[in-house]
């Protein structure tokens, strides 16, 4: 089984800044795409941001410029740094996994960007 644990959420004034990391566990091939998606109230989950483990990196629009995502292969994680937070940035943030056609999430991390 392959469990995805992310941390970093919270609440920030816009204009601040937070970090969320995710931590991947279990049997997980070294080729796989990690990533932060995100879901706001009443819409549906979007990408955010997912880097491959041999460093490619795709940003949403809404994130480029501001959001920085990294990963570490030798311990399984992916952080995304998040600068100049905006109030519709607020949303649930999940980390994903992905190994073939397999998808995996983590349960969510609250980000609260009050303007």
């Amino acid at each position: 089984q392959v469990q995805l644990v992310e941390s970093g959420g919270g609440l920030v004034q816009a204009g601040g800044s937070l970090r969320l990391s995710c931590v991947a566990s279990g049997r997980i091939f070294s080729i796989n795409l990690m990533g932060w998606f995100r879901q706001a109230p009443g819409k549906q989950r979007e990408l955010v941001a997912h880097i491959t483990s041999d460093g490619i990196i795709n940003y949403a629009d809404s994130a480029k410029g501001r959001f920085t995502i990294s990963r570490d292969n030798a311990k399984n994680t992916v952080d995304l740094q998040m600068n100049s937070l905006k109030p519709e940035d607020t949303a649930v943030y999940y980390c994903n996994l992905k190994l073939g056609r397999m998808d995996y999430w983590g349960k969510g991390t609250l980000v609260t960007v009050s303007s």
